[in-house]
């Protein structure tokens, strides 16, 4: 136990101090400012001439009427995009930097399990990701509070966070692939474009109606239900997830435990 905490000390001071964590909480405070500012042009649809494209994009898109249901759903679409984003993006940094930072070989010898580095790793992705999807969710509150969306409802909020919350655990889940593209190509670029490819995937797979069978499109359809039924999701659709976590999470133990043998 001394070596896993060690292991997990050190990557948790490592990301601490870096400029990408810090970069990612301003990110999705960024992001989920933009959503409550879509929203206030809803609310006031006078100025969106003042906002140029953004006003013109926030009248296109016609969210149906301003209320807080109606921006919930609005964060929830927003955590099923950029969350895909953020932890491919996470899962890329921690487990890439190793190699492209040339640190690998160090790690390497050191006197600890090779899978208790990988799981310290995935620990320090699971809890930069429950933050960020934390500060999203809260931040979006504190706008929508401040912009005076009206009819709230406690009940709602409550079943909207419960919702919200499993989303998340959806998207963290789909850490591990990208954490193994990491290892595996030993960088940040081959990740990177997997990440962008699935999100671009995950789009186009729910026009066809195979969203509920792909792995990157099923948080987006939990936490926004069409109602259309080719587009639901079974208990298939939540296995194949869990199962694309898994698999990535023992590949990237694999990889490692011969990393220097490659």
């Amino acid at each position: 136990m001394k070596s896993i905490s060690a292991a997990l000390w050190v990557e948790i001071l490592k990301t601490r101090k870096s400029g990408m964590f810090w970069g990612t909480i301003l990110f999705f405070m960024f992001v989920s400012s933009l959503m409550g500012l879509l929203m206030f042009v809803q609310l006031h649809p006078e100025i969106s001439g003042k906002l140029g494209m953004i006003g013109d994009k926030a009248t296109m898109l016609r969210f149906g009427e301003p209320n807080w249901q109606n921006y919930f759903k609005l964060l929830m679409m927003g955590i099923s995009s950029v969350g895909l984003i953020g932890v491919g993006f996470i899962a890329s940094w921690v487990f890439g930097r190793e190699f492209s930072e040339q640190t690998v070989k160090d790690m390497l010898v050191l006197p600890i399990p090779r899978s208790y580095i990988v799981l310290s790793k995935f620990i320090v992705v699971i809890i930069w990701s429950i933050i960020l999807s934390f500060i999203y969710f809260i931040f979006g509150l504190l706008v929508g509070l401040l912009i005076d969306i009206p009819v709230w409802s406690g009940e709602m909020a409550l079943s909207y966070t419960c919702t919200y919350s499993v989303t998340s655990f959806l998207i963290i889940l789909l850490s591990t692939p990208v954490a193994l593209l990491a290892s595996y190509s030993r960088g940040y670029l081959l990740p990177v474009g997997f990440v962008i490819l699935t999100l671009i995937a995950a789009n186009f797979t729910g026009l066809v109606g195979l969203g509920p069978y792909f792995p990157w499109a099923i948080p987006g359809l939990y936490a926004v239900s069409s109602g259309v039924e080719t587009m639901q999701l079974s208990s298939v659709s939540y296995i194949i997830l869990i199962s694309t976590g898994i698999l990535g999470l023992f590949g990237t133990l694999a990889i490692w435990r011969f990393a220097d043998q490659k």
